[in-house]
């Protein structure tokens, strides 16, 4: 018998991180004989090798010349012999009850062809720990169309595919050489129902040396622009499968994503050319626009505010307009205190 889910562990010169992901999937709090471990090495030059060796057999190690994030995705999965893949980084790493409530998941539903969950960033330098954005979708496309305006595609490390709802999905394009996770995430809803698990389960690490991540203010100008040729690439292959496989913009959830798509390109390229009021307050008003119904009352002032902000201040100077909304937000609250009937008193 084979295993029931086998963990593909990608990594690219993560020697000093590629133990503890390992380290994560072993210590799980999952009978390890229905697990298997592929760690595919899209050809590190550092000590990466030696480091998965000393697990001897309890790793399957395959290393090939580097291609990108879909080669070394393409030869996992090609490689899983698992009724269920989970992914993961060789940067980020498992909590211990992830497995098991992810094949619950999946077992409780034999339609479920991805599942995926909330997940914690950890930035090394400063040990900061915050959750970041879920939304939690759950179903299926075909059915709850209008569950899907809010999806969005989760990070590597946070999914989990059964093997048999991959078919025609992969081998992912392999021009795609970063955000080749995304490619799948997105579109396995158009395949099979998913489930989202409201539990973090999985730590993204924040090292400053992450293959995708870095805040705009850190990010070189040629780092910029490689991120929006990253997006462009990825979104034309997906917009070509969901042509090739008849779906169209005419229908919510395709134009849902693609508008979802199109808000994330326009701020990468804004990080590279920073562009004017009116663009940017459209910008913002279609990013506000796609999550306003989950917003609570006060999420909408600050909102609004922020829209007729964006049109004095401006793309560059619009991070400081959170400073004037506090200190605004803070004279008001003294003036109510000081004008109540029971400060008077």
């Amino acid at each position: 018998m084979g295993p029931l889910i086998s963990v593909v562990v990608t990594t690219y010169n993560y020697g000093r991180f590629i133990e503890e992901a390992i380290e994560s999937v072993l210590a799980q709090d999952f009978p390890l004989e229905h697990v298997e471990i592929i760690v595919v090495d899209d050809g590190s030059t550092d000590d990466t090798g030696e480091r998965v060796k000393k697990y001897g057999s309890r790793i399957r190690y395959f290393y090939q010349a580097n291609g990108g994030q879909a080669a070394a995705l393409n030869a996992g999965f090609a490689n899983a012999r698992g009724e269920i893949v989970a992914l993961l980084d060789a940067d980020d790493w498992f909590v211990p009850g992830k497995l098991a409530r992810v094949v619950e998941a999946f077992e409780g539903d034999a339609s479920v062809g991805m599942v995926y969950h909330r997940f914690e960033e950890r930035h090394d330098r400063t040990g900061l720990r915050q959750e970041w954005y879920f939304e939690a979708v759950s179903g299926d496309l075909h059915r709850e169309p209008e569950k899907f305006k809010t999806y969005v595609t989760p990070p590597t490390s946070a999914v989990a595919f059964r093997r048999s709802a991959l078919h025609g999905l992969v081998p992912i394009p392999e021009e795609i050489r970063m955000l080749a996770d995304c490619y799948i995430a997105a579109l396995v809803p158009f395949v099979a129902p998913v489930v989202a698990i409201p539990e973090v389960l999985a730590i993204y690490r924040i090292h400053g040396e992450n293959s995708y991540y870095a805040s705009d203010g850190q990010a070189l100008i040629e780092m910029r622009k490689s991120r929006v040729r990253m997006w462009q690439i990825v979104i034309a292959a997906m917009n070509n499968w969901l042509a090739d496989h008849g779906y169209t913009r005419k229908m919510d959830p395709v134009r849902s994503l693609q508008d979802h798509w199109k808000i994330i390109l326009e701020r990468e390229e804004f990080a590279v050319t920073a562009p004017g009021r009116l663009r940017f307050f459209r910008y913002l008003a279609q990013s506000y626009r796609r999550q306003f119904r989950l917003m609570s009352w006060q999420l909408r002032l600050i909102n609004c505010f922020n829209l007729a902000g964006s049109l004095v201040v401006g793309y560059k100077s619009f991070p400081r307009l959170d400073e004037h909304r506090e200190s605004l937000m803070r004279r008001l609250r003294s003036l109510l205190r000081r004008t109540s009937p029971s400060h008077r008193l």
